[in-house]
């Protein structure tokens, strides 16, 4: 027996709605997701620093290399002892690699509630250490990063507005390669900033959030 018109009516409304059912917003290609449900965070997951290509150098040293606009000095032990940095996020400079920490552009945490709890133990070392994007680690003066602790962009952006664009650019394109998740209003953060950054020309003053 055919099944009644009524019953075929109501399988073709359910075959109707549940692809929009299932569907899952994105930005950027990123799948935007409720922070929820997450294990307990655990900084020390996250191994580093390590010195994956057995320089003698490990991820911390490396980039307070790559990032001096000096040629950096090194002491008896191996180890940076001088070279000329920069912040982007504050605007400090400095010559003595102990006032500068090494942040992760998209911190640990944030990267943990954003889908990397997951990851495998080589999966998390390998982020925490990654050197493959020169905007992953950033040097930052102390007190700045920590005002950044493990915000998104709806909480904290850097003092120096003129570097807004690159630092949203970076934070979308860090979370693109490595398959992360966003939250709503870290989506309505990056849509506001990416519409105003542009505006913030080399000379502004240094300020807080929009």
């Amino acid at each position: 027996m055919n099944p009644a018109p009524a019953v075929l009516k109501l399988i073709a409304v359910s075959i109707a709605i549940a692809p929009i059912a299932s569907a899952q917003s994105t930005y950027k290609g990123l799948a935007i997701t409720p922070e929820v449900n997450t294990p307990a965070y655990k900084r020390s997951q996250w191994k580093h620093w390590i010195d994956e290509d057995g320089d003698g150098q490990d991820a911390r040293q490396e980039v307070l290399i790559a990032e001096s606009l000096l040629s950096a000095t090194f002491n008896a032990q191996g180890k940076v002892s001088r070279g000329l940095w920069v912040g982007p996020y504050c605007g400090f400079v400095t010559r003595d690699p102990s006032d500068i920490q090494i942040d992760h552009m998209i911190p640990l945490k944030e990267t943990h509630q954003s889908g990397g709890h997951a990851w495998t133990k080589a999966e998390k070392e390998a982020y925490a250490n990654d050197l493959s994007n020169a905007q992953h680690l950033i040097a930052s003066k102390g007190g700045c990063n920590g005002s950044k602790g493990a915000k998104d962009p709806s909480e904290w952006m850097p003092p120096n507005r003129t570097y807004w664009c690159q630092y949203l650019n970076d934070w979308v394109e860090i979370k693109q390669k490595w398959k992360l998740t966003v939250d709503q209003a870290e989506v309505d953060a990056l849509k506001v900033g990416f519409r105003v950054c542009k505006k913030y020309k080399s000379g502004d003053a240094l300020e807080g959030r929009h």
